[in-house]
């Protein structure tokens, strides 16, 4: 008989990367429902083009390189929903399929595939996009009766007036993102991972806490501050990118200063930067710096020296 030892840990759990992703999944349901609602039917085609691009590449490129095929995990399709949410319901679809094969092919997989990448692959596509294609990433189409501006750019040209009302805003009716205009939505999902034990609050509140207080200050009144959290993509990327486990840090503490950082970047570049909308930058900034964080807030093990 024979006695195998390998090295610590020695945790095991029945919860694997494919039950993980297929909760994202089930908790991204709601933001689309309320997409295809506001939006229309084209809301699910960008999706569907969009994951199918994004599963399609993975499959192709660990078959041409010979690396055992992981589609069935269900990363691809986590990316290839988010990248969809982060695109207006008009984009053209081969940009969209565009999207997701730079999202897998160059941030995911030419890095070692998933738990190698430096940042969210989702968020580096939706940057390219809107780089490169500048007048489609902001086609926004809107529901009727509301104004034909998105609420960022009605409060950076100080038109308060204008903005829909905080219902409206809550519930979703408001240009923008396909996935991103319903906090309502998004909120239905992020109670269902915070109940699943996917995610912890730490991130999600403190991100959001940022911006709201630092947009307080700002703006001088709650109002504004709760119509800047209403507004754009931070839900969305504060719940589900910026809880990445692979390119957001693994501490508590780790988590409180990635979301203080991604707080701060969002409001400078909300408020003094070119762009109206700041949190997909500020969260590739605070993945950059990821490894960092994690080093700096590591426990030290009992008897040890500090990491």
């Amino acid at each position: 008989m024979s006695l195998i030892v390998s090295t610590s840990p020695h945790l095991r759990s029945r919860t694997d990367t494919a039950t993980l992703m297929r909760d994202v999944v089930i908790a991204l349901v709601p933001a689309l429902i309320a997409s295809v609602i506001i939006f229309g039917f084209r809301s699910l085609l960008v999706v569907l083009v969009s994951v199918a691009a994004a599963v399609l590449t993975e499959y192709l490129f660990e078959k041409g390189c010979k690396k055992p095929v992981t589609i069935a995990d269900w990363s691809a399709v986590v990316t290839g929903v988010i990248l969809a949410y982060n695109l207006p319901v008009t984009i053209p679809l081969w940009q969209a399929a565009l999207g997701s094969i730079i999202a897998i092919l160059v941030v995911k997989q030419l890095f070692g595939g998933l738990g190698r990448n430096f940042a969210n692959p989702a968020i580096v596509a939706r940057i390219v996009l809107f780089l490169s294609f500048s007048k489609t990433m902001t086609a926004w189409q809107f529901p009727d009766a509301v104004s034909s501006a998105t609420p960022l750019a009605l409060m950076a040209n100080g038109q308060m007036d204008a903005l829909p009302s905080k219902l409206n805003l809550f519930l979703g009716m408001q240009g923008g993102c396909l996935g991103e205009v319903s906090a309502l939505a998004l909120l239905l999902g992020f109670a269902y991972l915070m109940i699943r034990g996917v995610i912890t609050w730490h991130t999600p509140v403190v991100f959001v806490g940022t911006v709201f207080l630092l947009s307080w200050a700002i703006g001088g009144s709650a109002d504004y501050a709760l119509c800047q959290v209403l507004s754009g993509g931070l839900l969305l990327g504060a719940i589900f990118m910026a809880t990445d486990y692979v390119t957001t840090p693994s501490t508590k503490w780790g988590q409180v200063i990635f979301g203080l950082g991604a707080g701060l970047l969002t409001i400078l570049i909300r408020q003094w930067g070119n762009y109206a909308e700041g949190v997909s930058f500020a969260i590739l900034f605070m993945n950059i710096l990821t490894p960092y964080i994690s080093k700096w807030t590591r426990s030290k093990p009992f008897g040890g020296v500090a990491a």
